[in-house]
């Protein structure tokens, strides 16, 4: 209730910007614009960002969390948020405002897609704070601006993706238990390209996998081609990976997107939490999640 006299709080509302988890990645040739084309599928799990819009007269943004001082060097206007939220004011000529707290529990240049989730749930929050009524497809023609992942962290479904990230088609996975580890090492997107350039110049345009659905049995051979290019920008990541498959019960352990997040996959949920806890006893110096893919 508002005490007499005082002004009412504005309403808010929140999205997650949920963590999005490369379950396996091919590389094939360069594109004609010098990216290189990538395929494999992606799951988005249960741990993630939150981003909390209301109502005000300017955009600005605040970021708070565990990790907000790794994003204390990026200039506020150079924040994909703020990117994002110009973005989507520009397309639907808006001239309303909005105060976007970011809660940032992502490690940043991890490999699994903090920012372009963050860029996402800021193009979903700021439609629905302001009422818009995108059409079908025009907040991730947006999003293709922002960045290859963003797309499809906009729809934050289990996609393949194809191109070089931008083109999506939806696939089924089984419910996945996971547990992530990152050393907290930044692991620049653009230094793994490079390394991975260097040790593959020349490589065939890639052959579209063309399964709908993923059973375990799948997942457990897919392999990362960017895992020993991250290795050599952080020779550290090894024993990271290490410490993943020692633990009881784990299963595929592998490197998400161009690292330097590994996962490893767990029969259940108690599997994945007892191999949680064992890992950050381990390593109390690195960020270690039990998490899922959401229900249903």
């Amino acid at each position: 209730m508002t005490a007499p006299g005082s002004a009412a709080e504005p309403p808010l509302l929140s999205e997650a910007a949920p963590a999005k988890i490369n379950l396996g990645l091919r590389t094939g040739a360069l594109m004609p614009d010098g990216r290189r084309q990538i395929e494999g599928p992606v799951a988005f799990v249960e741990v993630g960002d939150r981003l909390v819009f209301r109502p005000a007269d300017t955009l600005t943004l605040e970021v708070v969390g565990p990790f907000a001082g790794a994003l204390a060097q990026t200039p506020g206007a150079d924040n994909l948020v703020m990117r994002a939220a110009r973005d989507v004011a520009s397309r639907f000529g808006c001239r309303d405002g909005a105060a976007i707290t970011l809660h940032k529990h992502l490690p940043v240049a991890s490999g699994i897609g903090g920012g372009s989730a963050d860029a996402a749930a800021t193009l979903r929050g700021l439609s629905r704070l302001w009422g818009l009524t995108p059409a079908a497809g025009a907040l991730e023609a947006l999003a293709a601006g922002l960045g290859a992942d963003v797309p499809v962290c906009v729809g934050g479904r289990a996609a393949m993706l194809m191109g070089t990230g931008e083109q999506t088609r939806p696939v089924g996975l089984p419910g996945l238990h996971l547990v992530l580890a990152n050393d907290g090492v930044a692991v620049p997107t653009a230094e793994v390209y490079r390394a991975h350039a260097r040790r593959s110049p020349q490589a065939p345009a890639l052959v579209a996998d063309p399964r709908q659905r993923f059973g375990l049995a799948d997942l457990a051979g897919l392999e990362n081609a960017l895992t020993a290019a991250a290795l050599e920008v952080h020779p550290g990541l090894a024993g990271v990976a290490e410490a993943l498959m020692a633990l009881p019960g784990a299963g595929p352990v592998r490197m998400s997107g161009s690292g330097g997040t590994w996962f490893a996959l767990f029969a259940d949920a108690d599997a994945a939490a007892a191999g949680a806890r064992a890992l950050a006893a381990a390593h109390p110096g690195w960020w270690v999640v039990a998490t899922r893919t959401p229900a249903g």
